[in-house]
């Protein structure tokens, strides 16, 4: 069976996920830096900078979105997959893979109609001003060309990870970060496009991405590929794929209602300058939590191969382990957040006074950033494991449940600093919660089996 190579249920399990986690790590590094580094270029620009950042993190929820739609259908089969691959169900598998693509190409063509038809409808709903809504605009108008291109890659490389190809997967978002790099500056200053250049040159990228994908699933050094046969809608699968993928769905979704949340209550207790602090602060923690989604994304293949060849021990020590390297990185960058928040506010050109009001608003945020990794770590182990129901409830539950009436209620008391305190305390209720729910009703229950104990 090719579906053996690549044997999880053997040897190190704390190897098998480190080398998943430090390339997938860096990987989503490259990934983020399709954003990051349109924002710094774009917060650098001169005069405008400040509020063309502004407009630009008036357009996240909307990617988010397209975020959202990708992992209710693409990464919703991946435990799926894995599990498959490890009872040695090749046929099902490459079913799966197929389902999948369908799917993503079909919600493609349907976000991109939406969103570009009530693109400023939507934008002044989710917190524009009339000042911001011109950089909103012309960024998201040429953003959305590229949706096909995003939800394929995103999508579709989960499947190169989850063969045991990390590499292969890194070098996904790797080809389209560098062009992105490369494109930005040139479109952005040297033919003066502004906003503008900075959405092609991500639309640019994301196509490339895109195609080295396609070409790895459909050429000869994948295990189990694409296959032009297999991709077809089948429903029964759809529903098995969308049960597992609504828990991402629903982790995306709630991250865009939180932003939208945010981006209103800022606007009213603060103005623009708060929205153009919280999109750089957005920025910020999206990079300190990739080595944490690294971690929890590169274990979920491993828990999930293991668990379907019947290894619930070696399952156990990877959930140890996981827990373990969450704990200690999230406190490490606690540690840096709180004593150079200056510096980090600067890289995206924001002015003295901006600095000076971001930096408190800053450490406010991340306060008690080690509890994120508990929920990292419970909502990984409850989607590697096919447990879909547990996983959408904690999603919900920090998100839905805590943050966002938090926000609406903390700023009538706090002012604008509580749009920024309720993140801290959902992520220790939340964080907490999650953690201890799936350590005592799932880790605690998986008893070793006699074959697995050695391996």
């Amino acid at each position: 069976m090719t579906g053996r190579r690549n044997d999880f249920s053997t040897g190190s399990v704390r190897r098998h996920i480190l080398a998943q986690a430090l390339p997938l790590t860096l990987a989503q590094v490259v990934q983020l830096l399709y954003n990051v580094v349109d924002r710094i270029y774009i917060g650098n620009m001169a005069d405008v900078g400040e509020l063309a950042l502004t407009g630009l993190g008036i357009t996240f929820p909307v990617i988010v979105i397209i975020a959202a739609f990708t992992a209710l259908l693409g990464q919703g089969g991946t435990p799926l997959f894995s599990i498959a691959r490890g009872r040695g169900e090749d046929e099902e598998c490459e079913r799966i893979i197929g389902n999948v693509f369908a799917l993503l190409v079909s919600a493609s063509v349907v976000l991109f109609a939406f969103c570009y038809a009530l693109r400023r409808p939507i934008l002044y709903l989710f917190g524009a001003s009339d000042a911001s809504i011109v950089y909103a605009d012309e960024y998201l108008s040429i953003y959305l060309f590229g949706t096909l291109f995003s939800m394929i890659t995103t999508g579709m490389n989960g499947y190169i990870n989850a063969q045991g190809f990390p590499r292969i997967g890194m070098a996904t978002t790797v080809l389209g970060a560098v062009a992105n790099i490369i494109l930005d500056p040139i479109f952005i200053f040297t033919l003066n496009m502004g906003v503008k250049g900075a959405a092609l040159a991500t639309v640019i990228s994301q196509a490339l991405s895109a195609v080295w994908v396609m070409i790895f699933l459909t050429g000869r050094r994948a295990i189990l590929r694409l296959k032009r046969d297999l991709i077809r809608i089948s429903w029964p699968r759809t529903k098995r794929i969308m049960s597992l993928g609504v828990t991402g769905f629903v982790m995306q979704g709630t991250n865009s209602l939180v932003q939208i949340v945010c981006n209103t209550q800022l606007q009213t207790f603060g103005g623009d300058v708060y929205v153009g602090v919280m999109t750089v602060i957005s920025s910020v923690r999206e990079i300190l939590s990739l080595p944490v989604g690294g971690i929890s994304n590169g274990a979920q293949p491993v828990l999930g191969y293991n668990y379907g060849a019947g290894c619930n021990g070696r399952v156990k020590e990877g959930v140890r382990f996981m827990s373990l390297l969450g704990v200690v990185y999230t406190a490490v960058a606690w540690i840096i957040v709180m004593l150079i928040p200056g510096p980090l506010l600067s890289l995206f050109g924001c002015s003295a006074d901006t600095v000076g009001v971001g930096s408190r608003m800053m450490n406010i945020y991340f306060f008690g950033f080690i509890f994120m990794s508990f929920q990292f770590v419970g909502q990984s182990t409850f989607q590697g494991l096919g447990r879909a129901k547990q996983a959408i409830f904690f999603s919900l539950f920090r998100k839905a449940i805590i943050v966002v009436p938090l926000t609406l209620l903390l700023p009538r008391f706090f002012g604008v600093e509580g749009v920024f305190l309720a993140e801290p305390i959902s992520n220790a209720i939340g964080g907490l919660a999650c953690f201890i729910t799936m350590w005592l009703t799932v880790y605690r229950k998986l008893e070793p089996r006699e074959k697995c104990i050695e391996s």
